[in-house]
């Protein structure tokens, strides 16, 4: 009890807010990574998780049975869950995905914001445990676990300030992927190579054109951007 005791006051301490220009600092390697194709495509794994993870999460908040979760070496991904095949539930799942990652990021950003850092890394290693198990092929369960090695190497090893720099990052991350992925979404729709996207989707199950749900993801996305960047830096 006592080591308990003391993990969770370790993660429930607020640490030191970091000065600005560390957190500007953070946003720009995340910038980079996002802008560049070389760094970009290893990195969207990340992205591919949480929009997986959102897909999941919201199903099972939707009362839907959550089948599994397959994440693919090209960065796509699947997740199956059995019950209405229409209906809110349905949509709401369906829209998770491209407004996961920086619904995320926009958590992030407000635990960032309270001091959290430490708490937050914690937080996203639960996530991911709760997401391992759900995972139905290897390579996802070798993306899952790589990326819950990275956050735990950074919980273990680095300082507070160090946690919080590297919760920054991963934060500035989410929340400039999560409008790219979008963009990538309607670009591979006009090359009619995403005939069965999740905008798609969203049109046969309401009716709305597929191009107004990808201005609504990414008026989401960017909304996020714009919250939580200026929970970030003020």
């Amino acid at each position: 009890m006592e080591a308990l005791g003391r993990f969770w006051a370790r993660v429930t301490t607020p640490v030191a807010d970091l000065p600005v220009e560390w957190v500007l600092a953070a946003a720009a390697a995340a910038l980079v990574v996002v802008l560049s194709p070389a760094l970009w495509r290893p990195a969207r794994g990340v992205v591919t998780i949480a929009h997986e993870g959102a897909h999941g999460l919201v199903a099972l908040a939707a009362g839907r049975r959550l089948a599994g979760i397959r994440l693919h070496s090209d960065t796509s991904g699947l997740t199956v869950s059995a019950g209405r095949p229409t209906g809110p539930g349905m949509v709401a799942t369906c829209a998770a995905g491209y407004t996961g990652p920086g619904l995320f990021g926009l958590g992030a950003a407000a635990l960032l914001a309270a001091g959290h850092a430490v708490g937050l890394l914690w937080a996203l290693l639960g996530l991911l445990a709760l997401l391992l198990v759900q995972i139905r092929n290897w390579y996802g369960l070798w993306s899952v676990l790589a990326t819950a090695a990275a956050v735990f190497a950074a919980t273990w090893w680095l300082p507070p300030t160090g946690q919080a720099v590297f919760a920054a990052a991963l934060t500035w991350f989410l929340l400039l992927a999560a409008p790219k992925a979008v963009v990538e979404l309607q670009r591979a729709r006009r090359r009619r190579a995403a005939r069965d996207s999740d905008a798609d989707q969203l049109a046969r199950l309401t009716g709305l054109p597929a191009l107004v749900w990808v201005g609504v993801l990414l008026a989401v996305d960017l909304g996020c951007l714009g919250l939580g960047g200026w929970w970030l830096v003020t």
